[in-house]
């Protein structure tokens, strides 16, 4: 059977409803304004996060860096504000063992030249030995600033797996602001594109249309039609979907360029 233009469009299975270009844009005409209204929302959220108290602490409490110990202070780079992730840490773990959401979220943050063109540094800290950080970074090949905060006290050490901003004027520093969970989303671009897609993240959370493909369960290595799902992503050495600490996050370690995927497996047994 041939079909024409004119034929009204099949329904698919499991799927929104099928429509002209018109009814289309009539529908996201409508949803622009509650768009519109989430962004001035946002806007008004940051206004009053920049109106925060803030909070003193000792500027030159030291971190190890690359170059040993140095002062926090010395992490803004002579700009007045500082924003840093705070990457958790598995000791002794293999590279591959690492956090995934952490990893995933460094890996996003691949440099700071806007943040630094408007007055901003950027820094990653972590409770690593700098031995183990420093052979981590190397591996991985990021570019960022990493320093070990190992026995630092809050607001540089403390729990990690947060976003933290400062501000510093002179020699005085302090703590502005502070996030964590899905706060550190604006890290990770790709959260927010996929987002946008039909099957949006993937993830059992969502609120999706009746009848889309099954999220799959927020612990699996893989996500629906065998399809990978943000950090949940792992394999083993032979790209089998597993979890563990032998295991890795399957788009850092295909990437150009990466150790070969027989070596890793070597290096995540030897450990």
């Amino acid at each position: 059977m041939t079909t024409t233009p004119d034929d009204p469009p099949a329904a698919l299975p499991g799927r929104p409803p099928v429509v002209d270009l018109a009814t289309w844009q009539a529908a996201r005409d409508e949803l622009l304004v509650r768009e519109k209204a989430h962004t001035r929302e946002g806007d008004a959220i940051a206004a009053a996060r920049r109106r925060l108290p803030m909070v003193e602490f000792d500027g030159t409490v030291e971190v190890v860096g690359p170059d040993g110990p140095v002062p926090f202070l010395h992490l803004f780079q002579g700009r007045e504000e500082l924003v840093v992730y705070k990457h958790m840490w598995y000791d002794g773990a293999p590279h591959q063992g690492q956090c995934e959401g952490c990893t995933t979220t460094a890996w996003h943050m691949r440099d700071a030249v806007y943040l630094n063109a408007r007055g901003v540094s950027f820094a990653i800290l972590t409770t690593g030995r700098w031995d183990e950080v420093a052979a981590y970074v190397e591996f991985m090949g990021y570019a960022q600033p990493w320093y070990s905060v190992r026995g630092v006290e809050a607001p540089i050490g403390g729990d990690m797996g947060h976003i933290t901003c400062f501000l510093r004027d002179g020699d005085r520093a302090f703590l502005t602001y502070s996030t964590t969970g899905r706060g550190n989303e604006p890290v990770n671009g790709s959260l927010g594109l996929l987002d946008m897609t039909p099957y949006g993240r993937r993830e059992a959370w969502e609120d999706d249309p009746e009848g889309w493909p099954e999220a799959p369960q927020a612990g699996s290595p893989t996500g629906g039609h065998c399809s990978p799902i943000c950090w949940y992503w792992r394999s083993d050495a032979d790209g089998v979907a597993t979890w563990g600490p032998t295991s890795r996050p399957v788009p850092q370690w295909t990437r150009p360029g990466a150790t070969p995927v027989e070596t890793l497996g070597r290096q995540g047994h030897h450990h």
